[in-house]
C-alpha cells in the first residue's frame, strides 16, 4: 500500500488559506481566513499586478528606490512637520492663546503636522518597499495618512462652524462655555478614525479582485466612494459656512453704513474687505489643494481596472502631494494672518533679529498677510489676546463692531 501524500496546505502558512467571495459576517472561521490574508505578502502582491501598477513602465517604481519626486515630497513634508511644529510651540507657550478658537486652531495644525509626518513615512516605505508589507501594514501606512487628512478637513470644518455660530449667537469665546469646542475637536477624531480604520475592519476588496480599486489596489471601490461622499459634504459645509459668515458681515456693515453720525465706517469697511480676502484665500486654497484629488478619486471609482484611457490613476501620488501640501499653507492662512500669532511666532524664532527694542515688530514684507484689523481697531474695546481670523481675521472685535450692544446680550 503506498504512501499517502502530503496536503501541499500548510498550516503554518497563512497565504495557503482561501477566502470565499464575500466576508462573512457570523462565522469565527470566516474572519479567521480573512485576518490570516491580512499577514500575507503574497496577497499584496497579487492585488498589485490584478490592478495593473507592476505592469510595463508602471512597475518601475517599485523595482528601485526612491525617485527625485518622492524625495521632494519628503522636504515638503519636512517642512510641513517643522512649520506647524513652530505654530504649536507658540500656541502653548502663550497662555493669551489660550482660549477656544486658538485650541481648534491647534487641532488644525496638530493634524497638520501628524499629515506630513505620516505621509513622510509613507513615501519612506513606498517603492520597492511597498512589495515588502503584508495587507495589515498596508492598510495601517494608508489607513494612517487617510486619517490624518481626513482630520485636517474636518478640522477646518470644525473651524468654520465655530466661526458661524459665534457670528450667529454673537458671542465670542467665553471662557466657562468650551463644551462645544471640545465636541468640536473629539467629533473630529472620532470621524477621521471611523473613515481610516474601515477598511481594516473589512471594507476592502482581498478576494474580490474585481471590487478593487486602482489607485489603492486593496481598497474596495466602493469605500473609496464613500470617502468622497464624507470629504465632499465637508467641502460643501465649509463653502456654505463661510458664505454665510461674510454675507453677514456684509448685511450688517451696510447696515451700519446708514446711520447717522456713525464714526469709524471707514475703519469698518476696511474689516469687510479684509473678511473678503481672507474667505477667498481659505476656500480657494482648500478647493486648489483638495478638488483635484477628488476628480481623480471619483475617475478611480467610475473607470474599469487596466482601462488604459485611465493611466492618469498611475499618477495618484502627485494628487496626494498636492492635499497634503494644503498642510503647509493651513498654517499661513488659519494662524500667520493673524498679527498677534505672527507676533508670538517671531519671538519664538528670533526675539532680538526680528523686534524692536519697544517689541514692535519690524516691517520684512509680510504685507500680503495683514489682513487683521488696524493699529487703532486692534487695540480698541479687546483685551489682549482677542485677535483672532475667520478663521484667520479678528471676529470677537467685528462682531462689537456690527453689533455695538453685544455686552447687554
Amino acid at each position: 500500500m503506498g504512501t499517502p501524500t502530503m496536503s501541499p496546505v500548510s498550516t503554518q502558512d497563512p497565504c495557503a488559506v482561501s477566502v470565499p467571495p464575500t466576508i462573512p459576517t457570523s462565522s469565527s472561521a470566516g474572519m479567521t481566513s480573512m485576518f490570516s490574508l491580512y499577514l500575507c505578502n503574497t496577497t499584496l502582491i497579487k492585488h498589485y499586478i490584478y490592478t495593473g501598477k507592476l505592469n510595463g513602465t508602471n512597475g518601475g517604481k517599485y523595482m528601485n528606490g526612491l525617485q527625485s519626486d518622492a524625495i521632494a515630497f519628503l522636504l515638503v513634508c519636512l517642512l510641513i512637520v517643522a512649520e506647524n511644529a513652530v505654530v504649536l510651540i507658540a500656541i502653548w507657550k502663550n497662555k493669551k492663546f489660550h482660549i477656544p478658537m486658538y485650541y481648534l486652531l491647534g487641532n488644525l495644525t496638530l493634524s497638520d503636522l501628524l499629515a506630513g509626518l505620516t505621509y513622510m513615512i509613507n513615501i519612506i516605505t513606498s517603492g520597492a518597499n511597498t512589495l515588502k508589507l503584508t495587507p495589515l501594514l498596508y492598510f495601517l501606512r494608508e489607513g494612517c495618512v487617510f486619517i490624518m487628512l481626513a482630520a485636517s478637513i474636518v478640522s477646518l470644518l470644525a473651524i468654520a462652524i465655530e466661526r458661524h455660530v459665534t457670528m450667529v449667537r454673537m458671542k465670542p469665546y467665553q471662557g466657562h462655555k468650551q463644551g462645544r469646542m471640545f465636541a468640536l475637536i473629539g467629533a473630529s477624531w472620532v470621524l477621521s478614525v471611523f473613515l481610516g480604520i474601515l477598511p481594516v475592519l473589512g471594507w476592502n476588496c482581498i478576494g474580490q479582485l474585481e471590487k478593487c480599486s486602482t489607485v489603492f489596489p486593496l481598497y474596495a471601490k466602493s469605500y473609496i466612494l464613500f470617502c468622497i461622499t464624507v470629504f465632499s459634504a465637508v467641502l460643501l459645509s465649509i463653502v456654505v459656512l463661510y458664505v454665510r459668515i461674510f454675507r453677514i458681515v456684509k448685511s450688517n456693515t451696510q447696515r451700519l453704513a446708514t446711520v447717522p453720525k456713525r464714526k469709524g465706517l471707514y475703519r469698518k469697511s476696511q474689516k469687510y474687505m479684509a473678511l473678503l480676502k481672507t474667505v477667498t484665500i481659505v476656500l480657494g486654497v482648500f478647493i486648489a489643494c483638495w478638488l483635484p484629488l477628488f476628480v481623480l478619486f471619483l475617475l478611480d471609482f467610475s473607470c474599469p481596472v487596466k482601462n488604459k484611457s485611465c493611466n492618469v490613476l498611475f499618477k495618484a501620488d502627485y494628487f496626494m502631494g498636492l492635499a497634503v501640501f494644503n498642510s503647509l499653507l493651513n498654517p499661513i492662512i488659519y494662524t500667520l494672518t493673524s498679527r498677534d500669532m505672527r507676533k508670538a511666532i517671531l519671538r519664538l524664532l528670533c526675539h532680538r533679529c526680528l523686534l524692536t527694542a519697544d517689541g514692535r515688530m519690524k516691517k520684512f514684507g509680510l504685507a500680503f498677510l495683514d489682513f487683521s484689523t488696524t493699529k487703532t481697531d486692534a487695540t480698541s474695546h479687546r483685551p489682549e489676546g482677542m485677535e483672532t481670523t475667520v478663521s484667520s481675521g479678528n471676529l470677537p472685535s467685528t462682531i462689537k463692531v456690527i453689533y455695538p450692544r453685544i455686552s447687554k446680550i
